[in-house]
């Protein structure tokens, strides 16, 4: 909890505060400031205040106390009970942050009946302990048995960092459990650290659009919740013979189950570029959308799938489903041919993980040629064209 005060001895009633209020909450009467309501506490009249008359006050919760909060913890979420590929992602980054806090990494994993064989893979990947819970309830993809479980648990074992990812269901799941545990949450990070001096959780994403990156930290409540992108941590190599301790855990009583599933249907859908293992990526650089074909057909020949940077897809040329980056799919391909792609912030936060990126630009200074294995200096349509005459003349020969 937290409040704004004004030293009304200090306030000479300036007016400088009432200017920089953006909630447009603070007013000036008998040359004083006053507050009105709905203050968003967002500090800025504090910093500007010239006679430092004005200040916000937090107020800690008497019954809360961070010291008592220990573990990292993993959400490991399944789909029809086979563990997602971004938990094993989770768990390699949740080890790291575990050691550096000398404390137990934790793994809750919560499925229809069976799911407990999903458990040997994760103590594999670096859990210690892992909290599992076998109900029927959780065999679909509802919110509320699911939050109601973790809420449980962060209550009676109080974790101190909890991982969820982002995936559609994780970014449902986890503000409803960061609001139930009255604490903050992270969305879409991109980097997790243990900070030296502090000891908080360091979570970096980013900001304004991808223009910049943030780094957040969540001082005064626990646990300390983030969410990851799929794709964005390496997972640990496992088959190793590690093991954990399983602990079974049980469901609240009452659950205000408000959904209930009356069919499913299977939906085919078509491959996505998070899982290519060669891309053929496209910027605004190619020069216009009639250029598009050429990628295209560059990625027929190789056996890659296309992807556009972020102002290919703002400019029409392309859909969404193809758009690499923070903002859209974050890759780990084998192999990245990027042409025309000059290399802005959120872009390249989506395909750090790539393991071979050649680059064609235009422009020798362009910033992806930092990343990239190989720079090729170019005009990209002029390389592109050449790229697939000298491809279509060895498959006319190779069928010779």
């Amino acid at each position: 909890m937290a409040g704004l005060i004004i030293d009304l001895e200090k306030c000479i009633g300036c007016g400088v505060c009432v200017k920089g209020c953006s909630a447009g909450v603070l007013s000036v009467s008998g040359r004083k400031a006053v507050i009105g309501e709905s203050c968003v506490l967002c500090g800025v009249c504090a910093q500007n205040c010239p006679v430092g008359a004005i200040s916000i006050e937090k107020r800690k919760d008497a019954f809360f106390n961070i010291d008592e909060y220990h573990d990292v913890w993993v959400f490991a979420e399944q789909r029809e009970q086979k563990v997602l590929p971004v938990v094993f992602e989770l768990l390699g980054k949740g080890r790291q942050l575990a050691d550096a806090r000398g404390c137990r990494l934790c793994a809750v994993l919560a499925g229809g009946s069976g799911i407990s064989k999903q458990a040997a893979q994760l103590f594999a990947a670096g859990a210690d302990i892992v909290y599992l819970c076998e109900e029927e309830c959780f065999t679909f993809c509802m919110e509320e048995p699911f939050r109601a479980l973790l809420c449980k648990l962060i209550q009676e074992l109080k974790p101190e960092i909890m991982l969820f990812g982002a995936t559609d269901f994780g970014r449902s799941l986890a503000p409803r459990v960061a609001a139930n545990s009255k604490t903050g949450l992270t969305a879409d990070c991109t980097f997790l650290e243990i900070d030296s001096k502090s000891g908080l959780l360091r979570q970096t994403r980013p900001a304004f659009g991808g223009n910049l990156m943030a780094t957040i930290i969540c001082s005064h409540h626990r646990p300390q919740m983030a969410t990851v992108r799929p794709g964005v941590m390496a997972a640990p190599v496992t088959g190793n013979g590690r093991t954990g301790k399983l602990i079974r855990v049980m469901l609240p009583e009452h659950i205000d189950n408000r959904v209930q599933v009356i069919e499913t249907a299977q939906i085919v859908s078509a491959a996505s570029i998070a899982d290519a293992e060669i891309l053929v990526v496209a910027g605004k650089g190619i020069g216009s959308s009639k250029n598009m074909k050429l990628i295209y057909e560059l990625a027929e020949l190789i056996g890659a799938q296309v992807g556009v940077s972020r102002a290919v897809v703002d400019a029409g040329w392309c859909d969404y489903s193809h758009q690499v980056g923070q903002t859209g799919f974050t890759v780990s391909p084998r192999l990245m041919l990027s042409f025309g792609v000059s290399g802005a912030i959120q872009h390249l936060a989506g395909i750090t993980r790539t393991e071979t990126l050649i680059a064609i630009n235009n422009d020798p200074s362009a910033v992806i040629f930092n990343i990239s294995r190989y720079a090729v200096v170019g005009d990209c349509v002029q390389v592109l064209n050449e790229l697939i005459f000298q491809l279509r003349q060895d498959d006319r020969g190779s069928k010779q």
